[in-house]
């Protein structure tokens, strides 16, 4: 994979340069840039065939309705999805995950149930499931984080025989890099008779996945993670466990029929799909896949390993400097959390950030998970197909400008 041939596809590479220094873009985890191909395939939409889709018998709207569902095709095919009709449209990880704990949660959680979910999830595969603890008397446990930054599969084993009814993990962790074993824990779950719901929203972007393989009942993941745009995201659920959840929202095109007083939903995956979608972001997330494709996710997750191994090497030589997570680059992905115990994560951030290096400077959507390791903050470096070996060294000599700033030698 050619770095320097890649990014020549990424428009906001090719501006201006800022304080006589180029773009040097590590917060990838947070959202990804995107291709021209992304940018022109919503812009044609736009200009040659914007129309509503689905109810259209014209040919606009025939044609945005086929753009619109060849995407989802698609989005079965990258994940290995046995069906279109478990491909539910969303706007974002976030609203996937809220979506199952407000149609499946509440239809099949009650008072006493448990739930197993971890130190190590984003806010938003806690916070849905708090919500429903609170309202509905579920309990939730939780599986804790290892000092090696790993999950503690011991008190995972323990946790499954109180007979939970779902367990809820990240594929990725967003803040550590951590690629926990989902096969396996997924496995150990069905075997206890629990559900399995799948954050996929740092593993999609960076690996090939498999989602008949994992044998996940529900994964959720977002297009502006993986090159596409924002406001649209993809609950994958198997379809028997779709066909028996209620709607989440009520409106247009989630309908087969309506009277006054009564209403029949529409059949799957429409069901879940009320009002009209992101039209254009599901025609840009199409190009996003195919442009992944044309790559290949195995030389995707090559390149990144490369480059996190070299960071991790790199930035352990900075002085009073603590990475948060694996200090491995095996089996792990190429988010890089860090602290320096001189300096605030946002000073770190702004000081970079005059170098023209973008890094995020906070707790990242995961308190819990900086809560375990004792730190307020962090700033976290993450890598993509548009980085190379030398945005690492741009980094690293940012951060030696941050140690003569701040440092105490």
């Amino acid at each position: 994979m050619d770095e320097k041939q890649i990014i020549q596809d990424f428009p906001i590479f090719h501006q201006p340069d800022r304080n006589g220094k180029t773009l040097c873009y590590l917060d990838s985890a947070a959202t990804t840039q995107k291709p021209l191909s992304v940018l022109e395939a919503m812009d044609t939409y736009y200009k040659t065939y914007n129309a509503n889709i689905h109810r259209g018998v014209y040919h606009l709207s025939e044609l945005a309705t086929e753009a619109h569902e060849t995407t989802r095709e698609k989005i079965r095919a990258w994940i290995h999805a046995r069906s279109t009709t478990e491909i539910i449209f969303t706007r974002n990880t976030t609203e996937s995950i809220n979506l199952v704990a407000y149609s499946w949660g509440r239809k099949n959680l009650n008072a006493g149930d448990h739930m197993i979910l971890t130190e190590m999830e984003h806010h938003s595969n806690l916070v849905p499931w708090q919500i429903l603890a609170e309202e509905k008397g579920v309990e939730l446990d939780f599986i804790p984080i290892t000092d090696a930054g790993e999950l503690d599969l011991e008190v995972y084993r323990q946790l499954l025989e109180k007979h939970p009814k779902l367990v809820c993990a990240t594929g990725m962790s967003n803040v550590m890099g951590t690629i926990p074993p989902s096969k396996e824990m997924i496995s150990a779950a069905h075997a206890a008779g629990a559900l399995f719901l799948l954050d996929g929203a740092q593993m999609v972007p960076h690996m090939q996945v498999d989602i008949r393989d994992l044998d996940a009942d529900f994964f959720a993941f977002s297009a502006h993670k993986m090159l596409g745009p924002t406001g649209i995201g993809v609950l994958y659920g198997k379809e028997s466990l779709l066909e028996a959840m209620p709607p989440f929202l009520g409106g247009g095109d989630m309908i087969k029929k309506v009277h006054l007083r009564s209403f029949s939903a529409n059949d799957l995956p429409y069901k879940f799909e009320a009002g009209t979608p992101a039209i254009a972001e599901a025609i840009g997330f199409g190009a996003a896949i195919d442009y992944l494709a044309q790559i290949g996710m195995d030389a995707v997750f090559e390149h990144e390993s490369e480059i996190t191994r070299y960071a991790i090497q790199e930035l352990m030589k900075i002085p009073g400097l603590k990475i948060i997570g694996p200090l491995t680059s095996s089996n792990r992905g190429s988010a890089v959390s860090f602290t320096l115990d001189y300096v605030h994560p946002h000073d770190v951030a702004q000081i970079l950030d005059r170098e023209n290096i973008c890094v995020r400077a906070g707790h990242h959507c995961a308190m819990p998970v900086h809560e375990r390791c004792n730190v307020d903050a962090s700033t976290r470096a993450s890598f993509y197909i548009y980085n190379s070996l030398t945005d690492v060294d741009r980094l690293i000599d940012g951060l030696k400008i941050v140690h003569q700033l701040f440092g105490q030698d």
